[in-house]
C-alpha cells in the first residue's frame, strides 16, 4: 500500500458495523471504523483486504507483535491439553512458573511472591487491597492525569474525567491525587529539577493539609504515565517518591500494565530510574493479548491476605500463563529489550526532525519506543491543538497506519508499535505519519 491510497471501510467492515451498532452497546470506543481479518508480526489485515502498518499495538498488548509463532505454538498446546480447571480448585505448574520468572525478573533484590488476575484494571485493585491489609491504612495517593483502569477503585485513582468518571460517581473513598511532573507545561522558565523539587516539597504540605501520613496505604504511579500523554518523569522525582515512601512506611506500587516488558528500553520501566517498587502491576503485553495480569510484590505484604482472600475464577489461567511464559522466552531470544531502543530512537530522531519543519509539534517525548509527540496551535501558548490531533489519527488510519491520541487535553500522538517491527515498515510508516501532519498543518 502507498501513501496516496486511502484505506475506506469496505463492504464487509461497513456490514459490521453495522451489526455493531445494532448488537453491541456504544460505550466501548474504536478508533476506526474498519474490522481485523487477521494481524501477523507489526501489520493488521481488515476484513476488506486493507493492509495496515501497526504504531498502537493493541494500546501497548502486542509488545511481541501479533500472533507471534512461538506464542501461537504454546497457546494450541495448552488449549489442547488443559484449558482451564481453576487455580483454586486444582492447580497448575505453568501458574507457578511464570510466578517464578516474574519474581525473578522484576526489579527489586527482595524476595517476592507473585498473583494473578486477567486485567490490568484486577491487578491495581489487587495491589491496594494488599497494600491496605498489610499496613492496616485506608488511603491511596495516585497522580495527576494517571489513567490505572475502569472499574470503581481504579476510576477513582484515574485522573481525565471525560470519557471515564463522567456520571459514573460517587467514586471510592480515601483517593488522593497529587501533582505528577509535566515538564513541558511548567511555569515559563522552570528547570526539571525545579519543578521535581516543588512537587516533593508539597507532598509535606499535602500530608498537612490532605490526609496524613500514617492513615495513607499506598502511593501507585505510572512509570510514564500512558492515557496522560507519555509524560516521563525525572529519575530524580522517582527517587524522590520512593524516599518519601519509605520515610512515612507507605507502599509503593509502580503501575507498569503499560511501560512493562521491554517497551521502554528496559524489561521493566523501573529499571531505567533505579528504583524499586514494593509492589508491580502488569498486563497487557504479558501474554500478548492473552487475558492475563499480575501483582507482584514483597513476599511479606504478598502474603499478609490470607487464604481465599486474593484470586478469581479465571485468574492465571493456563492457556494465559502458557502465553505469558512463551512472551518471556520470545523477548529474550530476540533482543526485544534492544531492539524498542533501537525503534524508539529512530522515531524519536524523526519526531524531532519534523519539530523543526512543522510548527503544529510543541514537544517531543518518550521512552524506549513508548513515544510521543504533542500538538499545539500556537508554540509560544501552547494552546492544546485537539481537532489537529484527530485528523491525524484519522489521516494514518486512511493512508494505512494505526495511531493513538492520549493526554487530558486529546492533543497528545502516542505510539506503541510492536518491538518486532521491521525497519522497512518503521520507515514506511513514519512516511505515511509525516505526511499525515504535514496534512493537518495546512
Amino acid at each position: 500500500m502507498t501513501t496516496d491510497m486511502k484505506t475506506m471501510p469496505g463492504q464487509k467492515s461497513v456490514q459490521l458495523h453495522a451489526r455493531r451498532q445494532n448488537a453491541v452497546a456504544i460505550g466501548p470506543y474504536h478508533v476506526t471504523p474498519l474490522y481485523v481479518g487477521s494481524a501477523q508480526g507489526a501489520t493488521i489485515i481488515d476484513v476488506d483486504g486493507n493492509e495496515l502498518i501497526d504504531f498502537a499495538g493493541g494500546i501497548g498488548m502486542q509488545n511481541v507483535g501479533h500472533c507471534h509463532p512461538k506464542v501461537v505454538q504454546a497457546i494450541q498446546e495448552q488449549a489442547a491439553s488443559s484449558i482451564h480447571s481453576c487455580f483454586h480448585v486444582m492447580p497448575y505448574e505453568s501458574y507457578i512458573e511464570l510466578a517464578e520468572k516474574l519474581n525473578e525478573k522484576t526489579p527489586g533484590r527482595f524476595k517476592k511472591k507473585t498473583m494473578f488476575a486477567n486485567s490490568g484494571a484486577e491487578a491495581v485493585e489487587n495491589a491496594v487491597k494488599i497494600a491496605r491489609k498489610a499496613t492496616g491504612r485506608s488511603a491511596v495517593v495516585s497522580f495527576e492525569r494517571a489513567y490505572h483502569g475502569r472499574t470503581l477503585m481504579t476510576m477513582s485513582l484515574t485522573s481525565k474525567v471525560n470519557p471515564y468518571k463522567q456520571g459514573f460517581g460517587p467514586f471510592a473513598p480515601e483517593t488522593y491525587k497529587l501533582p505528577y511532573p509535566y515538564y513541558y507545561r511548567a511555569t515559563q522558565g522552570m528547570l526539571p529539577e525545579e519543578v521535581d523539587e516543588q512537587i516533593l516539597n508539597y507532598f509535606e504540605q499535602f500530608f498537612l493539609g490532605e490526609v496524613a501520613p500514617d492513615n495513607v496505604a499506598a502511593v501507585i504511579m505510572e512509570p510514564v504515565q500512558g492515557e496522560g500523554g507519555f509524560i516521563v518523569p525525572s529519575a530524580n522525582f522517582m527517587q524522590g517518591v520512593r524516599r518519601i515512601c519509605d520515610k512515612y512506611g507507605i507502599i509503593m506500587i509502580a503501575d507498569e500494565i503499560q511501560t512493562g516488558f521491554a517497551r521502554t528500553g528496559k524489561l521493566f520501566a523501573m529499571e531505567n530510574y533505579g528504583v524499586a517498587a514494593d509492589i508491580t502491576t502488569l498486563s497487557k503485553s504479558i501474554a500478548a493479548g492473552m487475558p492475563l495480569s499480575a501483582i507482584t510484590g514483597r513476599a511479606e505484604l504478598m502474603d499478609v491476605p490470607g487464604p481465599g482472600q486474593l484470586g478469581g475464577t479465571f485468574s492465571g489461567s493456563p492457556v494465559a500463563c502458557a502465553a505469558g511464559l512463551a512472551v518471556l522466552d520470545v523477548i529474550e531470544e530476540e533482543n526485544l529489550v534492544e531492539r524498542a531502543q533501537i525503534v524508539g530512537g529512530r522515531m524519536m530522531d524523526a519526531f524531532r526532525n519534523w519539530q523543526d519543519k512543522y510548527d503544529i509539534i510543541g514537544d517531543v517525548r518518550g521512552l524506549g519506543a513508548m513515544v510521543a509527540m504533542e500538538l499545539v496551535t500556537d508554540r509560544a501558548t501552547k494552546e492544546p491543538a485537539k481537532e489537529a490531533t484527530a485528523k491525524v489519527v484519522s489521516e494514518c488510519w486512511n493512508n494505512g497506519l494505526l495511531g493513538l491520541s492520549a493526554g487530558i487535553f486529546g492533543n497528545v500522538l502516542r505510539f506503541l508499535p510492536p518491538l518486532v517491527i521491521t525497519d522497512e515498515q518503521l520507515e514506511k510508516g513514519l512516511g505515511i505519519l509525516e505526511q499525515a501532519i504535514a496534512t493537518a498543518s495546512k
